[in-house]
């Protein structure tokens, strides 16, 4: 017996996608924390991946070089941004 296919909006798969791009998270963690096949995930990973590379093909050498490092900027930022509140939120403990 069959069960019901669970449906999932392209912001969901989307945000799972980054997790493991941009966090550079493995996909078999991903997907056991939002409860999804690995299976499934890595099929959306391959297909985001895959549409990058189209777009990238697009771009000239120079602007593919300047988007790469763009996108470890970006995550770099998000790393001292999450850093940043786990301290404010550790302040913020501690003053109480």
């Amino acid at each position: 017996m069959a069960g019901t296919r669970r449906r999932y909006s392209d912001e969901y798969k989307q945000a799972a996608v980054n997790f493991v791009l941009e966090d550079s998270r493995p996909i078999v963690e991903v997907a056991k924390n939002i409860d999804v096949s690995p299976a499934v995930l890595g099929r959306w990973v391959q297909k985001q991946r895959s549409e990058q590379q189209a777009d990238d093909e697009e771009l000239n050498i120079e602007e593919v070089q300047e988007l790469q490092r763009l996108r470890v900027e970006n995550r770099e930022l998000k790393l001292q941004l999450e850093f940043a509140k786990k301290v404010a939120t550790w302040f913020a403990k501690d003053q109480q």
